[in-house]
């Protein structure tokens, strides 16, 4: 008499979600899996794209990704749900997130004025708040703000994604990097976005998650044409050579892994939010390899 053997559990496919935003430069890292030539015997990935300020939302309050981007600023209020990917970080090596205006200002005179800011919990955020603790700020989508700041609805705007590239075409004036300022203050690059993995997906998984989205962001830089061109399709305008600078900026070594001193620098930027008062509790930041 035959019988149907019984499928073992871990032969079953596991699916992970995993959410980032619609940007060329993350495109760019989930290529390889997005496209599947990154594949993992067993698991299934799922992609959704969200804008970060969301996406940092839904994992403080929802846990709702397995995997998803997040501003590091957000990080110490998941960090008991979440533990950050090894790589697949954003960095900024002496760049980063920049205060424009229509007009040169001093920095004395840019701390009276009412900034344009991408969102509360980005990193962008953080770093303009430990540069200049007083300075008012009000919400506005990351895409909107160079439009607002040239209708002359804010003195100047922090600008962010590929904003950094374009705004002296629109005849915006950078008034400060606080990539530069950062590392002028610190001696390290300014850790802007990562990815953060559900604790309760058991450390085995986690690690092969990781292990696969280091893949995806080599097979990418190994695959460059091919994974641009994918990424052109969230370039927001960028002609493909302003696309590829971008995609430069943000996706290369330290991408795969985060350096020692990567890894400080997320943690001294966490730290010092928390003593500055910008972060409300201690940080314990847990690297999966």
């Amino acid at each position: 008499m035959s019988s149907t053997p019984s499928v073992p559990v871990d032969s079953q496919v596991r699916e992970i979600t995993i959410a980032h935003s619609p940007d060329s430069d993350d495109a760019f890292m989930f290529y390889g899996m997005a496209t599947n030539k990154i594949r993992v015997p067993g698991f299934k990935f799922t992609h959704t794209l969200t804008d970060i300020e969301t996406l940092n939302q839904k994992a403080i309050h929802e846990q709702f990704y397995d995997v998803t981007a997040i501003s590091f600023h957000a990080y110490p209020y998941l960090q008991d749900n979440y533990a950050l990917m090894a790589c697949g970080g954003s960095v900024g090596e002496g760049y980063g997130p920049m205060i424009v205006a229509p007009k040169a200002y001093t920095l004395d005179e840019i701390k009276r004025e009412k900034i344009a800011i991408p969102g509360t919990l980005t990193t962008a955020n953080l770093a303009l708040k430990l540069f200049a603790p007083e300075i008012q700020t009000e919400i506005v989508p990351f895409d909107r703000i160079i439009p607002e700041v040239l209708a002359g609805n804010y003195a100047a705007g922090l600008i962010i994604h590929e904003g950094q590239l374009t705004y002296a075409q629109e005849g915006l004036k950078k008034i400060l990097d606080l990539g530069i300022w950062w590392r002028d203050l610190t001696g390290l690059p300014l850790p802007l976005g990562g990815n953060a993995i559900r604790r309760s997906l058991g450390e085995k998984t986690m690690k092969i998650c990781t292990q696969a989205l280091r893949e995806s962001i080599q097979h990418g830089l190994d695959h460059r044409e091919a994974a641009l061109a994918y990424a052109m399709q969230f370039a927001r305008d960028l002609d493909e050579n302003l696309a590829n600078k971008f995609v430069g900026m943000y996706v290369n070594e330290r991408t795969l892994n985060y350096g020692e001193d990567g890894r400080e620098a997320i943690r001294k930027l966490l730290e010092m939010g928390h003593e500055r008062g910008v972060i409300p509790h201690p940080v314990k930041v847990d690297f999966i390899d």
